[in-house]
């Protein structure tokens, strides 16, 4: 038998993950998967590695390494023109070379074979670099060579080859490794040969078992275009994202906690042309607006996800592709994650603005890092000479040929690509922050113009005029203070709940729908309900652009609503997170699209139609319906049963009962499955009658806002009277002390979720005193107020 060493081909069913440095990582993963989990319902096209024996046998017999050294001699990185001649060189003298007969000879049978496999002549293969080094726990070598796609015949393919070996070579490539101090012969390259899975007929994406802007791991991150899969990474389209909860998954549940429709403006596809094998033709307008992979597809790539994570014990970054023909998903890479997973999780470090200013461009924010600097617009790559050391740089899209002087941006900014693309996984391998997907920012933003890219703020990220000031907080977590008292969070919108959920806590407090109504939704359910009823074109192509692809516009705000709660009982669980329904008022209601016919004008909405007399009441009875359907899928369709609902201003005790016997005629009855319903406490009324609503409620969460409100009959929006407004005041101090006094006695839970204690370090003390069950504080106030309490104690 020959000395696997010394091969020149390695077929994947010979290869494991320990065969790194014979056949790369790219290529180990991939005859580990094909080896360990097609058995398992995994699906691996089959392949080849043309080994890194074969490279270097390559090398050594051409005379090519020393050539190759000779022209590296006087190399310098720093010089971009430098770096891009002494590159050029090599690929040009590697490219004239001719492969030695032997290899030639071993790649063509290898070929024929898989090309018997799957019954045809000469079978199209993707052909892809796999560096002996790659994907190490500090650096990825994933994207920093090339990929042919669509070959076929043994011409192109060993044309490939050698394509792929002289991209060992490219500037960003030879750039890299300097950077990381890797000798340029310590690293060969192997090159994978396999089947093609026709995605130019249908679709492909690149997914992580992990969130790639948080850390986040208990869900699956999976992105989708039309076409070949290299538009992706390469961030020249804007894709659909898809999270997946996994605890849940893994229980059976269907739980896609959240969904993104990107724009998929173009695809990939053959273009029949040996010269050009593949070209981009543009997506239909009506296929743009629709999902480019459906639920079951999804969760199947969800579960996958598990099975390549389960298997290796680490997160993982892969690509997968759907056939069009066959109409069935594969597998085609997989690699460690190597930046999110490498975070040390007892340190958090927090960036804040700490000042406003015009927005000038918004789009997708990758990581949560804060950067200001000098603009510098640069459309081609042929450009790049002219970027200076601390500028934001500002392009369409970039490809690892930008890569020179990505690392040596303050921030970047795209027109084009989503969370995977090319940018976004440099910028967080460099830690510097990244907006992507702007569409227009080359044309918004100008050379030379003062900016700030601002990726604290969840999802979105803004881009603003002028340098504004940011904070930096480092905290050690390791050092934070155990209290007695649970200490839980406010959290506003989902968008920030990954990430937000690294903050100590023991759950959440106060889940409020109206942010999710208001930034996913923006639609009065009413409208929807009555859609077929509605007059004004204005409103009704509002809701058409919003709600595309659902005939039932009722199901638009259930499903919006269920994603929202879920991203947030996802990122908690299996913690208590308690959502609180619908609290708008009128005036608030009605500033929803189509909200203005469906809401009466009040003098003072602040105590007239909210909470929970809406729910009850004709004129909305039907909107809180469908709040409750949200809830049912949440806990039933997604298994979040962590959630806990809470009633807000909830008047009388008969009011209680009537919101509670709707939501059991809907699928909510209390008790069942587990459910809990809390109770607001936030007029005087349900501190009097605490003990009556105690029988009717599982809990009590205090808001201190409107308590405060109500106790000194003071408007809280009104400016004259605001020197009087004091959730300190020994008449709001009282009651409290009261009903946690009688939601001990009758052993219902009692919390706080209003802003005093978020505001005042004193107030949270005094509660801790009246042995309250848990705060609820702002995310940005957990750590102070922790401090505060303890050394109180």
């Amino acid at each position: 038998m020959a000395d696997r060493k010394k091969v020149f081909i390695l077929k994947f069913d010979e290869v494991t993950i320990k065969d790194v440095p014979l056949v790369g990582g790219k290529n180990a993963s991939l005859g580990e998967m094909y080896q360990d989990l097609t058995s398992k319902g995994v699906r691996i096209p089959n392949g080849f590695a043309v080994t890194a024996y074969a490279y270097r046998y390559f090398l050594e017999k051409t005379g090519l390494k020393k050539k190759i050294k000779e022209i590296l001699s006087d190399l310098n990185t720093k010089d971009t023109r430098n770096l891009s001649e002494h590159g050029k060189k090599v690929r040009e003298a590697i490219l004239k070379a001719d492969l030695p007969l032997e290899i030639e000879k071993e790649i063509i049978t290898h070929y024929k074979e898989l090309s018997k496999e799957y019954e045809a002549d000469y079978t199209d293969v993707a052909v892809r670099s796999s560096a002996t080094a790659e994907d190490l726990p500090d650096a990825s070598f994933a994207g920093q060579q090339d990929t042919y796609l669509n070959i076929k015949g043994e011409k192109d393919l060993l044309e490939a080859c050698k394509k792929c070996i002289a991209s060992l070579f490219t500037d960003r490539a030879i750039s890299y490794r300097e950077d990381k101090h890797f000798d340029h012969f310590s690293i060969a390259l192997s090159i994978g040969i396999q089947k093609m899975v026709r995605s130019d007929l249908g679709a492909s994406g690149v997914m992580f078992s992990l969130d790639t802007e948080s850390g986040f791991k208990d869900v699956a991150y999976v992105t989708s275009i039309y076409g070949l899969g290299e538009n992706i990474v390469q961030g020249a389209v804007n894709p659909d994202e898809f999270y997946v909860h996994k605890p849940t998954l893994k229980k059976g549940f269907r739980s896609i906690v959240s969904r993104k429709v990107g724009d998929k403006k173009v695809k990939m596809i053959y273009s029949g042309s040996r010269e050009d094998p593949v070209k981009n033709v543009p997506v239909k307008p009506e296929d743009r607006l629709n999902f480019s992979i459906n639920d079951d597809e999804v969760l199947q790539l969800a579960k996958w996800a598990v099975q390549i994570e389960d298997h290796y014990h680490k997160p993982m970054d892969m690509e997968w592709a759907k056939d069009g023909k066959l109409n069935k998903l594969f597998i085609v890479q997989a690699r460690p994650e190597t930046v999110q997973s490498q975070k040390d999780l007892t340190k958090l470090e927090e960036y804040k603005l700490l000042e406003k200013g015009k927005v000038l461009i918004e789009g997708n924010s990758v990581g949560s890092r804060i950067g200001s600097g000098k603009a510098n617009v640069i459309r081609e790559v042929s450009g790049i000479g002219r970027f200076r050391k601390g500028e934001i740089l500002v392009t369409d899209m970039t490809t690892p040929d930008w890569e020179p002087i990505m690392k040596i941006a303050s921030a970047i900014i795209t027109n084009k690509g989503g969370r995977t693309c090319h940018a976004a996984i440099i910028s967080r391998e460099l830690g510097i922050p990244c907006v992507v997907g702007t569409n227009n920012s080359t044309e918004k933003l100008k050379t030379g113009k003062d900016i700030t890219v601002d990726c604290s703020q969840g999802e979105k990220g803004y881009v603003y005029e002028g340098i504004l000031k940011f904070r930096v907080e480092d905290h050690d977590l390791k050092k934070l203070p155990k209290l007695k008292t649970k200490i839980m969070m406010n959290i506003g919108t989902p968008e920030q709940a990954f990430e937000q959920s690294f903050i100590p806590n023991d759950g959440v407090g106060l889940a409020r729908e109206e942010f999710i109504i208001n930034s996913a939704i923006k639609i009065h359910p009413n409208a929807l309900i009555n859609y077929s009823k509605i007059k004004d074109p204005k409103v009704k192509k509002q809701i058409d652009e919003l709600t595309h692809g659902y005939k039932d516009k009722k199901q638009y705000f259930v499903d919006k609503l269920a994603e929202g709660i879920g991203t947030i009982a996802a990122a908690f669980y299996p913690k208590d997170v308690i959502v609180r329904t619908s609290d708008f008022k009128t005036n608030e209601y009605a500033n929803l699209i189509g909200g203005t016919e469906y809401e009466p004008k009040e003098d003072n909405p602040m105590i007239g139609w909210r909470g929970a007399s809406r729910y009850y009441k004709e004129g909305y009875k039907e909107g809180f319906v469908l709040e409750c359907k949200a809830f049912v899928k949440v806990r039933e369709v997604f298994g979040l049963k962590n959630v806990k609902i809470m009633i807000p201003f909830c008047r009388t005790i008969d009011e209680g009962k009537k919101v509670l016997k709707i939501m059991e005629e809907n699928g909510l009855k209390r008790g069942k499955d587990g459910l809990e319903v809390y109770v607001m406490c936030e007029i005087p009324a349900n501190v009097i009658l605490a003990d009556e609503f105690s029988k009717i409620f599982d809990g009590f969460s205090i808001g201190s806002n409107d308590l405060t409100q109500l106790t000194l009959g003071v408007d809280r929006d009104s400016e004259i009277v605001s020197d009087v407004y004091d959730e300190r005041n020994a008449a709001v101090k009282n009651f409290i002390t009261e009903v946690i006094k009688k939601a001990k006695k009758n052993k219902r839970h009692i919390g706080i979720c209003g802003q005093a204690p978020s505001d005042f370090p004193d107030f949270a003390e005094f509660l801790v005193k009246q042995n309250i069950d848990s705060i609820s504080l702002n995310p940005d106030t957990v750590l102070k107020t922790m401090v505060a309490i303890s050394k109180k104690r």
